[in-house]
């Protein structure tokens, strides 16, 4: 579960939710993990900057190897990248792997429901 990535990675689980979100264009789950990201403490120039992480310099090599695993997973496409793997497994331990990895399933799936029932978003209060 998302529990076992440590606490003060709260912040790292809604920049993995928010890049899904973002990926999969679910204005509800946008709306929702930004505003818990900012309530965390989450600054506003890592969420508006989140799209182009990979050219941004304020995100550490760990945030940076779960954003493209995040969108590794997200994209599936039968293959995820060797040098991917070891990159997560050189800042991750196993299990943190496996608990990021649901949470990004998790939030794939909460973008496939919010998106065909057309959930209004902007009204989510964290």
């Amino acid at each position: 579960s998302e529990m076992c990535i440590r606490d003060r990675e709260y912040s790292l689980l809604e920049l993995v939710k928010t890049r899904a979100s973002q990926i999969n264009a679910c204005a509800y789950c946008i709306d929702m993990h930004t505003k818990d990201a900012r309530a965390g403490g989450e600054t506003e120039q890592r969420l508006y900057g989140l799209s182009a992480w990979r050219e941004a310099p304020y995100y550490s090599e760990r945030e940076r190897a779960a954003l493209a695993w995040t969108e590794a997973v997200t994209r599936i496409n039968g293959d995820v990248e060797d040098q991917l793997f070891q990159t997560m497994r050189a800042h991750f331990s196993e299990k943190e792997i496996v608990d990021l990895t649901l949470a990004v399933i998790a939030i794939n799936s909460w973008n496939r429901i919010a998106i065909p029932f057309r959930v209004p978003p902007g009204s989510y209060k964290p």
